[in-house]
């Protein structure tokens, strides 16, 4: 039995993880105390089993891995930028404003709340990156208003927490921060990466919005014409658009080749900019350039919008990393709160709270990870699961289906942290051995955890929309109706539809990958074949002296634009000039070699050597011959070696 358990240890160990989990005890404390309780039994059937490596001196790891993994990573500071961030725009007061403004130019339409709900949910998602803030806002301000004009319960509270969810997906989403730190890979890319299968999940939604209200148009009615307050302008906010595209272009024109990069984007900004002040004048010296409607959607929507591009585009430009990305976002909050005169000590010490809270849970669950993952390591657990999902049948799509699956049934039990400190890590290694590209494997688990948001009965979503939600009958303040009540079962049906949209979300990003591989900088690929190697031409030369004869003399004066002094190498052909070769002719009346042409000392091999000069080329061999003297020089001393002349070594 001991043996059994020492050769099974790493299953037994995740097994174990699992019930803890299960039992209700925090995550953080369950990992850590789950981690030392198997070292302590690691380390005493260490004899038993060779896949188990572990002993006493391994424990003085944990310091490092605490301060140089955790405290040292400069990644994760990004989450509490964010989440600040986020509070603050939240407690603000942008969401009721983008709620009320977009709802209103929306409300003509059959389903144009739900409409509004996913438009504010996206915008929050890219400007909050919390899920929490974004289902408690719209849940506060916007269901009531859809109950009011008798909205479907599941249809509206489905909405509502399915557009809260997207801050997931929509960057700058905290999972996307802590999958990248966990898969070892850049965060912008993730970013990049996520931005289309983001995009298209949010039309999903729209496209479900669209067929429910054709096919059943009670469910979502459109608003009354006594309930549009900022009355009719449409015509004027497309014109307000139209004008907007043409400065942008003429920008963009204008800026091409005057700025190193990025002209498209400073032209938007310059037509943006120019619409927002066009409206801003409009409604301070109240001049008849545009409707009521359209100044309101311009003002309302460009600030949220200006800090995306500020927070995101940033990032994309490479102008910032994320941690930075994420502190001016944050300043950006600070000064849009300010702008609205709500910025005071209350709202500032309500966010700090917050956001320490939510640091401190991230900071403990990875601490208890770094805790976990070194026993689990020591036993060879990451090569079980390794072996485990690559003997999966199927090969990479087999594996992607297992993971997938997998991650889907434990979201009903652990949050995205949970699953992105425990699971992600133990899935990242047989992935990168199948070849499977980690950005893209991180966006995909990002889709599938989104649904743990969702899922009856233990979603995060329907939690915070039951906490904000009418529990008892209520009046309306506007109508004096009385109001029925939501229930948890109205919430957990209205999520239903949702959950299967994000799963037809993951099947597309499995099919069609290259939503997420966009991020990668195509490199263009040419055939070796067509490769050719084309030698400048230097006409006049390349503004050496002549090889011999007076610089400045005659037609060598051309090719010697420098004036450079001649090298002492008389040309080819020329009296004194070797046959053979380029060296200086012998000097008449000395025994010494002559000195070569470049004004080097000569060099004599046959000194030391026992060699003999190299006969001339196609010419027998001479018999051997009494080793010569070396030659001296006129003073008496050895003569220097001649290094005109090629060595011949016997």
């Amino acid at each position: 039995m001991i043996e059994f358990v020492a050769h099974n240890l790493a299953p037994i160990m995740f097994g174990s993880l699992v019930i803890f989990l299960l039992l209700g005890y925090p995550v953080a404390f369950s990992l850590a105390a789950n981690g030392l309780l198997f070292f302590i039994i690691g380390v005493e059937l260490a004899p038993l089993s060779p896949d188990i490596n572990l002993f006493w001196p391994l424990l003085g790891a944990l310091p490092d891995r605490f301060f140089g993994g955790v405290m040292a990573n400069e990644t994760l500071l990004a989450i509490p930028f964010f989440t600040f961030m986020g509070l603050i725009l939240e407690r603000s007061g942008m969401a009721e404003d983008l709620l009320d403004t977009i709802g209103q130019l929306f409300g003509p339409l059959r389903g144009g709340l739900a409409y509004a709900v996913i438009f504010v949910g996206a915008l929050l998602a890219a400007t909050t990156g919390v899920v929490a803030a974004s289902v408690i806002a719209m849940g506060l301000i916007s269901l009531p208003i859809m109950l009011r004009y008798g909205y479907d319960r599941r249809l509206a509270s489905g909405v509502i927490v399915a557009s809260g969810t997207l801050a997931q997906i929509i960057p700058p989403s905290l999972v996307l921060i802590v999958l990248a730190d966990q898969l070892g890979r850049s965060v912008g890319d993730m970013y990049s990466g996520a931005l289309v299968p983001a995009l298209v999940l949010t039309s999903l939604y729209v496209g479900y919005v669209f067929i429910l209200t054709m096919l059943r148009p009670n469910v979502a009615p459109a608003l009354p014409p006594e309930a549009r307050t900022l009355g009719r302008g449409v015509t004027s906010l497309a014109i307000a658009a139209a004008a907007a595209v043409v400065i942008a272009y003429a920008m963009t024109v204008y800026l091409d080749g005057k700025v190193a990069q990025g002209a498209g984007i400073w032209g938007a900004t310059v037509a943006v900019v120019a619409v927002y002040v066009v409206a801003v004048a409009n409604k301070a010296l109240k001049l008849p350039l545009m409707s009521y409607l359209t100044q309101q959607v311009i003002i309302v929507l460009i600030p949220p919008l200006a800090l995306i591009f500020l927070v995101l585009g940033t990032i994309f430009l490479g102008v910032a990393t994320p941690t930075e990305g994420g502190a001016m976002g944050a300043v950006g909050a600070l000064i849009l709160a300010f702008g609205k005169r709500k910025l005071n000590l209350s709202l500032m010490t309500q966010a700090m709270e917050s956001t320490t809270k939510l640091s401190a849970f991230v900071l403990f669950i990875l601490i208890g990870a770094r805790v976990f993952s070194l026993t689990f390591y020591g036993v060879n657990g990451h090569v079980w699961v390794e072996e485990l999902l690559t003997s999966v049948p199927g090969g990479e799509t087999g594996f992607l289906i297992v993971v997938n699956i997998l991650v889907f049934f434990l979201a009903f039990f652990l949050d995205f942290f949970e699953l992105a400190f425990i699971i992600v890590p133990l899935l990242a290694p047989a992935a990168d051995k199948l070849g499977i590209d980690l950005i893209w494997f991180g966006v995909l688990l990002g889709l599938n955890m989104q649904t743990s948001f969702m899922h009856p009965p233990f979603g995060f979503a329907l939690f915070y929309l039951r906490s904000v939600a009418a529990r008892v009958p209520y009046l309306d303040r506007i109508t004096g109706k009385r109001m029925e009540p939501i229930t948890t079962g109205q919430i957990y049906w209205g999520a239903v539809p949702f959950v299967c949209i994000q799963i037809i979300m993951v099947a597309l990003t499995i099919m069609f990958p290259q939503m997420v591989m966009r991020y990668k900088t195509e490199v263009p690929q040419m055939d070796p074949s067509e490769i050719r190697l084309q030698m400048p031409s230097f006409d006049g030369g390349l503004g050496l002296p002549p090889l011999g004869g007076a610089s400045g003399t005659g037609g060598n004066q051309q090719n010697n634009p420098l004036g450079l002094p001649p090298l002492g190498l008389p040309p080819v052909g020329e009296p004194g000039a070797p046959a053979g070769g380029p060296s200086a002719p012998a000097q008449p009346g000395t025994t010494a070699p002559a000195q070569p042409a470049f004004g080097l000392p000569p060099l004599n091999f046959n000194s030391g050597l026992g060699g003999s000069q190299a006969p001339a080329t196609g010419t027998a061999p001479a018999a051997p011959a009494a080793e010569p003297e070396a030659p001296t020089a006129p003073s008496g001393e050895p003569a220097p070696v001649d290094l005109s002349q090629p060595p011949v070594i016997q």
